[in-house]
């Protein structure tokens, strides 16, 4: 009590007194905190009691009432005197020994304040950037004591700065006399190199010099102090209680430097409260996108930030239960780190397992998002470790596991991962996982060449139906995304040389056929029954097609050597003969009703594929090696067996493989649109395309039908229950079989429309 009636009477004293010049009240207040130490013989009072804080604040005040009275730029006797007289390191040495208690404290929030409130550089002055660095290695060395909150203040105005001038990095990458290891560390850093005992004096802080160093480069800089207040509770839950350990990849010589700024960050993002873990994530995201190579090059290889982002997701992964509803998985909340709250009690949907869900989806989150800012060379070094150390060491044998319940939960999740990245660099790292980097065409005998690969689209066709519609799901997502290896490795590599088709010229005869709406050459159509009921009335004229279409597109004749849409529209839209339609007895399910999504879809395709510059026309068969075995792939294979079972599939499998076929007829590649969506090309022996596939299901429906009492009846009732238009009722007779049937023709529809999409799109001046 006594110290601060002092104080509020040495407040009253100044005012009253005659102001000073503002050098001789700046060194008054030096001289009044040295006086303490010199006089004081009490060190266990803490500070609070003391007027240095008020001290501290008056020089504060100074140095800013002096920086606004000069020209810009211009540095004053106080601020001279400051630097001169190394203010900076005496206060450091204060803070480092907290003396009084919570000296450091106050220490901290003068560093913070000063950066902050001083417009000039000062960074790259000698005796402030050094006192700074040693202050840096203070920060983070105990978790939870009461600094923490000035040790985050002080980081993240450090960062700030370094974000204002990136080439300021270059200062607060330290040499060391050697290098380091990380063997035994229980932590995300090492002991000694949170003390920088390895640099060249654990007091002076040498750093490295600019000269030395690479040259600054600029970048986009993303704005740091303007960031809302984040809800935390999501980010701390994956943050607490991680022991986090080094996997035997972290055991490697470290180069000789070192980044304690970076490495105080990781230790405060173990911090216990929240909210401290989730600033010093934001500072390590800022860090990581400065443009310094040097800087990039430091934070990837000697600070252990990739083994934290990995061992995190390790640990958070490791937490979730055995087994979670893959419907729980998809249908969780969107995650966006550090800014959803979740409360357990305030949950309705609440299910076992779903704090530790969007825990891990949560830091899987930040990772993308780090790895998406990050300069270049330190997102590949990134995105490469969450390849090796995760994706390879914890999710590849939980994938490849034999439990069904273990594939299910494992499938879900990695299906909501590739939902959610959205950094290049990450997506590239997960194709690879997933796929394998081989492009050459596949054959049979190599189909299990990257056993992952084999293994799930396997799954497309397993046993379980639960696990065939997830990894059917997953690979349908996958191809959504913008990154060209993905349906090059899956389709593309198969169709290059085109020799799928059998090249002869067209004769007269075959010309004839081709008119009369038959295939020449495709497959042999006579043993089909289906063929026996095409008449003029069953197709649409060329007038009905052109009227199908949307008001926005008429047609663009062509003639490039196309087959004409309208045959190939007439082609799909005739598969299902009539007595096996249904369609036409509901209102609002014809043809036209998928133009406009087709539209849509097709232009979302082609905004992706722009910039992978395919060509505008197939290969020319006389550049293609027709002599070579074709083979359609694993997965078109998968795809295409499943497809030839569609009538004896239930309908939630039957409706996702037609979903994926349909994705990939989107795809604006010539080959794909010959392969999937041309009835009309010339298959070479032993191969079968899309179109043939539906054929063979279509002649085997034609017999199945004759066997079936009240085939129709049953088939219209069956889609308006589909519809919701009918109430459920008793169960009907061969109900896998009509529902199928009733996904065949909208399967067809929708090839239809596709095909017209795309043929209006390519003929479009």
């Amino acid at each position: 009590m006594f110290s601060k009636f002092t104080s509020i009477l040495q407040h009253a004293v100044e005012a009253l007194a005659p102001s000073l010049p503002l050098q001789e009240d700046f060194v008054y207040h030096w001289k009044a905190i040295t006086h303490y130490y010199i006089e004081t013989s009490d060190d266990k009072a803490p500070v609070t009691d003391t007027n240095i804080p008020s001290h501290l604040e008056q020089m504060l005040d100074i140095l800013v009432q002096e920086e606004k009275e000069r020209e810009s730029g211009e540095t004053g006797p106080c601020m001279e005197y400051l630097l001169h007289h190394k203010i900076l390191e005496t206060l450091y040495t204060l803070g480092k020994a907290d003396c009084p208690p919570g000296m450091k404290q106050q220490v901290l929030v003068f560093y913070t304040k000063l950066l902050g409130r001083i417009k000039q550089p000062l960074l790259p002055h000698i005796n402030v950037h050094r006192p700074v660095q040693k202050l840096i290695r203070l920060c983070g060395e105990v978790l939870a004591t009461p600094t923490e909150n000035e040790e985050i203040q002080f980081l993240c105005i450090v960062c700030a700065k370094l974000k204002e001038d990136p080439y300021l990095v270059n200062f607060f990458l330290e040499n060391k006399l050697k290098s380091l290891a990380s063997k035994g560390v229980p932590n995300v850093t090492s002991e000694d190199t949170l003390k920088g005992q390895d640099s060249l004096s654990a007091d002076t802080g040498q750093p490295c010099r600019p000269e030395e160093l690479s040259g600054a480069a600029g970048v986009e800089q993303t704005e740091f102090e303007d960031e809302p207040p984040h809800q935390t509770d999501v980010l701390s839950a994956s943050l607490d209680n991680l022991s986090v350990t080094s996997l035997p990849e972290a055991t490697v010589v470290r180069l000789n430097q070192d980044y304690n700024l970076v490495n105080s960050l990781l230790n405060l993002t173990r911090s216990p409260d929240g909210r401290i873990a989730v600033k010093a994530c934001e500072g390590l995201m800022l860090l990581v996108s400065l443009p310094e190579p040097a800087a990039a090059k430091c934070l990837t290889q000697s600070t252990c930030l990739c083994e934290l982002l990995t061992d995190r997701l390790a640990s958070l992964y490791k937490a979730l239960p055995q087994s979670v509803d893959p419907l729980d998985i998809e249908t969780v909340e969107a995650i966006n780190w550090g800014l959803d709250s979740y409360s357990h009690k305030e949950d309705a949907s609440a299910f076992p397992g779903k704090r530790a869900l969007i825990s891990f989806l949560s830091w899987f989150d930040y990772c993308d998002q780090l790895i998406k800012e990050a300069q270049k060379t330190a997102a590949v070094a990134l995105a490469k470790a969450v390849h090796e150390r995760f994706f390879i060491g914890v999710m590849e044998p939980q994938l490849m596991q034999t439990s069904e319940m273990g594939i299910l939960t494992s499938t879900a999740l990695l299906h909501r991962i590739v939902r959610q990245v959205t950094s290049d660099v990450l997506l590239q790292e997960m194709v690879f996982f997933i796929l394998g980097e081989q492009r050459e065409p596949e054959t049979l005998a190599e189909i299990s060449r990257h056993p992952l690969r084999h293994r799930l689209i396997e799954h497309c066709d397993h046993i379980s139906d639960e696990i065939s519609i997830m990894t059917l799901r997953m690979f349908e997502h996958l191809l959504q995304k913008p990154n060209e290896h993905i349906l090059y490795n899956l389709v593309l590599r198969n169709l290059e040389e085109r020799n799928y088709t059998e090249y002869k010229p067209v004769c007269p005869e075959d010309k004839d056929v081709v008119e009369n709406g038959l295939i020449a050459g495709a497959v042999d159509l006579e043993e089909d029954p289906l063929f026996t009921d095409i008449a003029p009335d069953n197709t649409l004229s060329n007038q009905e097609w052109l009227s199908s279409s949307p008001p926005t597109t008429p047609d663009h004749p062509k003639n490039d050597g196309k087959t004409e849409v309208h045959k190939i529209v007439n082609s799909f839209l005739c598969l299902v003969p009539d007595e096996a339609k249904s369609s036409y007895h509901v209102e609002g399910t014809g043809y036209d009703t998928y133009l406009r999504d087709a539209h849509r879809q097709f232009r979302d395709y082609c905004a992706i594929c722009l910039r992978w510059e395919w060509p505008g026309s197939p290969k020319a068969l006389e550049k293609c090696n027709l002599e070579a075995a074709f083979f359609e792939g694993h997965f078109l294979k998968v795809l295409f067996d499943r497809m030839g079972r569609i009538l004896d599939q239930p309908y939630d499998v039957n409706l996702q493989v037609t979903s994926v076929l349909s994705r990939l007829s989107l795809f604006p590649h010539p080959h794909i649109h010959e392969y999937l969506l041309d009835p009309y090309v010339n298959l070479a022996s032993g191969c079968r395309s899309l179109f043939s596939v539906i054929v063979r299901v279509v002649g085997d429906l034609m017999v199945r039908i004759q066997r079936i009492q009240d085939f129709t009846p049953k088939l219209l009732l069956v889609r308006k229950r589909l519809l919701a238009l009918e109430p459920e009722g008793p169960v009907i007779d061969h109900i896998t079989l009509l529902e199928g049937v009733i996904v065949l023709e909208e399967f067809c529809k929708e090839l239809a429309a596709i095909a017209f999409v795309k043929y209006h799109a390519s003929s479009t001046p």
